[in-house]
């Protein structure tokens, strides 16, 4: 996949090298923690790695336990494990010391001692590069470990990086206790994704007001279209300029997948449709990791859906009931309505089961299998009623 660049902050200014970095950026100000923390509210920054949830509320949360028997621990989290997704790795490597100071930043806000990334196996050494350039330069205070992240689907969960960073296995725990609380080792914890670090070096920089004019996120547009790779894009951007961006559409798509596998579907007549949380929404969808594919001329919605739902069927941790039970047969009822199987009882099954398994997973997985399935089973409604009479309106057959 091949990343088209922007004249953006994030990947239009980016450099792996630490002079470079400086020169397009400039020092990176030393602020105290609750004057961060409060830029960082006003900025309305929120997390880009799918969840969206307000920085500035996690990094007063961890701050709060500092004082503690164990110092806080802030990770930068670049593992990635989303199929469609190519943006941290991007960023990685053109952006480095972004990322770095944000994770600097980030460390000074909470007071935590120790510091690490979790990335994929292929930016881990260009990390440990560029770290050990900046402790030559006598950078960083709080010292950075990098790790390699197993490349699964729910390697990047939260607490699944917790559980690897404390020796564990990738996968998620009980939330019993918030990360927050008890993370890495028992200690309070920051786990943010790069690309959310590497924002908050720039509002450190440039301030609230400069974040909230200017303000820009990766998308990955993949799957049909003409240049398929990463875009830095303004916040907001009608999802038809986006698309238009990467070449357009090699043909008129009758929906388009936003937020990757766990996102939702966006109808054809509602392509202009604003890439913001609030634009969404009417749709069930959120930017989340900022994934963006459109369905394939002639691919049947029904049939895409179904394979994506047998695959998080299997990347489940298989430590919950949703996991082990229900989405292996959510998965199966989608596939025999995808075939076409003629069994009237199907929809009601789907709508059965997805109720069964919202809410009572150990981690988010269910809910964003569940919330797939119903954009589905909204967008393509017409496909349900054609399939379950042995036909199917983009041509496939049983």
């Amino acid at each position: 996949m091949t990343a088209v660049l922007t004249a953006g902050r994030l990947l239009g200014a980016g450099h792996p090298d630490l002079r470079g970095h400086d020169t397009a950026h400039g020092p990176l100000p030393r602020l105290p923690h609750d004057v961060l923390i409060g830029v960082v509210r006003d900025a309305g920054l929120t997390g880009h790695g799918g969840a969206g949830f307000p920085t500035h509320v996690k990094l007063a949360a961890v701050r709060g336990h500092a004082g503690g028997r164990r110092p806080p621990v802030v990770v930068g989290n670049g593992a990635e494990g989303e199929p469609g997704s190519a943006k941290d790795r991007t960023l990685l490597a053109r952006a480095p010391h972004l990322v770095l100071d944000g994770l600097q930043l980030a460390a000074a806000a909470v007071g935590a001692a120790k510091a690490h990334l979790y990335v994929r196996p292929a930016s881990a050494g260009p990390l440990a590069r560029a770290v050990r350039e900046r402790r030559a330069a006598g950078r960083d205070p709080v010292p950075v470990v990098v790790h390699q992240a197993q490349e699964a689907f729910l390697s990047g969960e939260e607490s699944a990086v917790v559980s690897v960073l404390s020796g564990g296995r990738a996968v998620p725990r009980d939330k019993l206790r918030r990360v927050t609380e008890s993370g890495v080792g028992g200690a309070p914890t920051l786990v943010q994704n790069v690309e959310t670090l590497a924002q908050l070096a720039l509002v450190a920089r440039h301030g609230a007001d400069w974040f909230r004019r200017s303000r820009t996120f990766l998308a990955t547009v993949t799957g049909p279209v003409g240049r398929p790779g990463v875009y830095e894009v303004p916040h907001g951007v009608a999802l038809t300029a986006l698309l238009a961006a990467a070449g357009g559409p090699v043909a008129a798509p009758r929906a388009v997948l936003v937020g990757g596998f766990h996102g939702a579907w966006v109808p054809a007549a509602a392509v202009d449709v604003p890439m913001s949380r609030e634009g969404l929404a009417p749709y069930g969808a959120s930017p989340g990791a900022g994934v963006v594919i459109p369905l394939a001329a002639g691919e049947c919605g029904l049939a895409r859906t179904a394979r994506i739902v047998g695959y998080l069927a299997g990347a489940g941790a298989k430590q919950c009931g949703p996991c082990l039970n229900g989405l292996p047969r959510l998965a199966a009822t989608m596939a025999a309505l995808a075939r076409m199987e003629g069994d009237p009882s199907l929809p009601a099954g789907v709508a059965r089961l997805a109720a069964l398994v919202r809410g009572r997973g150990a981690c988010g997985h269910p809910d964003g299998t569940v919330r797939l399935i119903r954009s589905a089973m909204t967008v393509f409604a017409d496909d349900v009623t054609a399939h379950l009479h042995g036909s199917c309106l983009d041509g496939a057959r049983p």
